[in-house]
């Protein structure tokens, strides 16, 4: 086994940097999701790791080998792509097989290795069918299994999931993660479904335009956001943002029509920046509606019910709110009408403060 490493590491293509500089390190055995908008320069970055990609800058390095100069085959690597780039005129079993023939294994060892793989994945059944008697779940695994032959050091995963439909997505992602807990290989995971990202790895990186953002576990991401990006791109709904200046020496934060009161644990981020601007953040489960008891300190706003998304175990409700559109996660028998007003209460503890220049997040 091995960890990855990326010390510095810049692609170019042409004068358009891509990655700039990316310092990260993957530890062994580890799950790392790379999750980004598209064009942030994640896939790139695998294919780097891959050597699919040169390196422009700095270096990578697999266990304690830089690896810049090393040709794919020479990485102890394995790829899992978008595309199931299966054989289509060979069955499964010639397609588990393939790559063991070309590194010329022994014939018997090349039967052992496939056989556990395909008891692995539960395709032992469908050995002899060919990709096209296959399902799209069914050839995903096949595509994972024709991996997991090479009992690689590090096993790579380009947005595998996004040709499949929602249920068996969910259904994958599962497998995925538990195959990963049971061969306990170094994995890098790229996505750019923030939900993928938060149910399967065990820390996550976010990438934008080519720079690292934010890299932590999910939930050290989730509540202590390192900027508005970061804050924005995980959580579904999407975290609210209010634009506002601290006054009444740390107090209170004054937005264009809406006032908020600092609560006492945040007075320390608030002090002494009476008159600049910050971010205001707070995700929509910390938006309360139909009477339910906040936690905490907590102030009530007047809202206008803009829409209404009804999904059953909640009801999404974007409120007007002055001059701002609030998105509240609420109980389904709590929930207002379309058109109402309603009373939209905040659980002022669980604001995040960002500054307005910077947008990173404001610490005591």
């Amino acid at each position: 086994m091995a960890g990855v490493r990326f010390a510095g590491a810049v692609k170019r293509f042409g004068k358009t940097a891509v990655i700039k500089g990316l310092d990260l390190e993957i530890r062994d055995r580890e799950f790392m999701v790379l999750v980004g908008p598209s064009g942030c320069g994640k896939s790139t970055a695998l294919r780097m790791v891959a050597g699919l990609e040169e390196i422009s800058e700095g270096e990578i390095l697999i266990g304690d080998k830089v690896v810049n100069d090393l040709p794919p085959k020479d990485r102890d690597i394995a790829m899992v792509f978008q595309s199931y780039a299966l054989y289509p005129h060979m069955t499964v079993r010639e397609n588990l097989a393939f790559g063991l023939k070309i590194r010329k294994l022994p014939p018997a060892e090349i039967d052992a290795l496939v056989n556990e793989a395909a008891q692995l994945l539960d395709i032992a059944d469908l050995l002899g069918r060919k990709p096209r008697q296959l399902s799209g779940g069914q050839r995903q695994r096949v595509a994972v299994g024709r991996a997991i032959v090479r009992k690689p050091a590090v096993f790579l995963f380009d947005e595998p999931l996004s040709n499949l439909d929602a249920k068996l997505r969910v259904q994958m992602r599962a497998e995925i993660s538990k195959l990963q807990q049971r061969l306990q290989t170094t994995t890098i995971y790229v996505t750019h479904d923030q939900v993928e990202a938060m149910t399967m790895g065990h820390r996550v990186a976010v990438l934008k335009d080519g720079n690292l953002m934010q890299v932590g576990t999910p939930l050290e991401l989730y509540e202590r956001p390192a900027n508005v990006f970061v804050g924005g791109f995980l959580g579904t709904p999407p975290m609210n943002f209010i634009r506002a200046a601290v006054a009444d020496g740390g107090a209170k934060l004054t937005a264009a029509k809406v006032d908020l009161p600092v609560p006492a644990s945040l007075r320390g981020v608030t002090a002494g920046r009476d008159g600049r601007g910050v971010v205001v953040g707070v995700r929509p489960e910390n938006l309360l509606a139909g009477g339910k008891a906040p936690r905490g300190e907590s102030v009530t706003l007047s809202a206008e019910a803009e829409i209404v998304e009804p999904l059953g175990h909640e009801v999404i409700v974007h409120g007007r709110v002055g001059d701002d559109l609030l998105v509240a996660a609420v109980d389904p028998h709590r929930a207002p009408a379309l058109g109402a007003r309603f009373d939209l209460v905040v659980e002022l503890e669980a604001l995040h403060l960002f500054d307005a220049e910077t947008e990173r997040r404001l610490e005591a």
